[in-house]
């Protein structure tokens, strides 16, 4: 069975580059009928923050990825860490060290001097000695002197280590008891049966320490694969000014959840030329086999344009739901149909939906100079006045092909160009020029309030 796992601390906000390796960890177990796990590794008490913790599993119910079983946190399973180096410590694959701070520091400064790689120099491996009187021991596991570690990866192939350039004897218990990163992951990992580690190949240089751990437990060494990280168009690290901000603030930002994992999926993996993948897709074709050894490039015009579509394609029962986040209620408006149909088409995001819903439900406060300019010309009063009389005229108003119908009768009474009508009415009512069609937002607005707009902006 495949059981993969996503283990995040608990020490910030969830960002993407995060949520992304979270999904395709559950997509692999998922595809393969096994388990996808989450882990809290909330170890380092110093930078804990409990609100963080609450976060992550927030954004997991929001872009609807389920977890199997409980979510499990390294802080309650602190005696199994003392356990595991106890018996590393009885079997001799582990011991105490008691280098002080400041012997290791002087160490350390003496070799930068040497241009040799800073590390800790074994002093204590095999010490048999008296202990130093007042000093607390950290425990080291004893890594390979020599040699070779190679790690085999589903993304990268064989990633071969020199030893002596990589390892050490390094801590897996600190002076207080607690257990190092590195340690606790692997003891982990193993108990909890991962079998497959899909993760952001800023933790490669972590995995050889964590194959010393297996090896020296006796666990087997779970299947690996490291994915390139997220870039920005430049080529450098994701920052938050590029988009590498929260997972919750996509919420607020108006995006859709589905979007958003059809955005990150496609960040370094790919099927064909397909750019559109449901979460089903997804299950059918993800292989962490395929993901691509570069770097991907995080690009909010494809986000923005992937969110376009799930907009457009959701139901708009579904959308009033998600508009109430965005303090738009639409449940009891008579007109929310012909509404949501105008404006999903135009709308990149929520937010800019939200926005736009206002903009025809509310009369403009004013009128945009420019546009002022450019299309309210000598002959627009008259022109706004005729199609206002003819609406008056008019039987039935109910939907967009009746108003559509009497700005033709003005336009072929008239004899002048859709233009001449469209752009001093589409001031009118929106106040700019831009906006969802005009017979649309007259059906929305309603009779009365078309012609009040079309009588303020000749007042004015």
């Amino acid at each position: 069975m495949v059981v993969t796992r996503f283990a995040p601390s608990p020490t910030g906000y969830l960002h993407i580059g995060g949520l992304r390796t979270a999904l395709l960890s559950y997509l692999w177990a998922r595809r393969n009928n096994g388990k996808f796990l989450l882990r809290i590794e909330d170890t380092d008490f110093s930078r804990n923050d409990e609100a963080a913790a609450r976060a992550i599993v927030e954004a997991f119910k929001w872009v609807g990825l389920e977890h199997d079983g409980e979510i499990e946190y390294q802080s309650s399973r602190l005696a199994i860490y003392q356990e595991y180096a106890q018996k590393l410590l009885d079997e001799g694959k582990a011991y105490r060290c008691y280098m002080s701070k400041e012997e290791l520091e002087a160490l350390r400064e003496e070799q930068t001097a040497r241009k040799e790689r800073p590390k800790y120099d074994n002093r204590y491996r095999d010490f048999t000695g008296t202990p130093p009187e007042g000093r607390e021991a950290v425990i080291r596991i004893k890594a390979p002197l020599s040699g070779t570690l190679t790690v085999r990866d589903g993304v990268k192939g064989d990633v071969v280590f020199n030893v002596e350039d990589i390892l050490d004897d390094f801590i897996i218990a600190r002076a207080d008891g607690t257990p190092t990163y590195n340690f606790v992951v692997a003891v982990d990992d193993a108990l909890m049966g991962v079998t497959d580690v899909i993760r952001g190949d800023d933790h490669l240089s972590n995995t050889p320490k964590q194959m010393v751990v297996y090896e020296a437990l006796g666990f087997a060494v779970p299947k690996f694969y490291h994915v390139p990280m997220i870039h920005n168009s430049e080529g450098k690290k994701l920052s938050k000014r590029d988009g590498a901000t929260d997972v919750m603030a996509y919420k607020d930002l108006g995006y859709l959840p589905e979007a958003l994992l059809n955005f990150l999926v496609r960040l370094g993996w790919s099927h064909g030329d397909q750019e559109i993948f449901s979460l089903p897709e997804m299950l059918e074709l993800f292989d962490p086999s395929d993901i691509n050894r570069s770097a991907s490039v995080y690009n909010v015009e494809k986000l923005d344009w992937l969110n376009a579509h799930y907009i457009k394609n959701t139901p708009n029962d579904k959308l009033c739901e998600l508009l109430e986040f965005h303090g738009v209620m639409l449940v009891s408006h008579d007109k929310r149909e012909i509404l949501l149909d105008a404006v999903k088409e135009r709308s990149k995001t929520l937010v800019e939906m939200a926005a736009l819903i206002n903009e025809i439900i509310n009369r403009p406060a004013d009128f945009d100079e420019a546009a002022m300019k450019k299309a309210y010309k000598e002959e627009s009063p008259e022109i706004l006045r005729t199609f206002a009389a003819a609406l008056k005229a008019s039987e039935a108003l109910h939907l967009p092909s009746d108003y559509h119908h009497v700005m033709d009768q003005v336009v072929a009474q008239m004899g002048i160009g859709f233009g001449k009508i469209g752009q001093p009415l589409r001031l009118a009512l929106m106040g700019r020029l831009a906006g969802p069609g005009l017979d649309s937002v007259m059906a929305i607005i309603g009779l009365d309030e078309t012609l009040a707009r079309i009588d303020a902006l000749l007042q004015r």
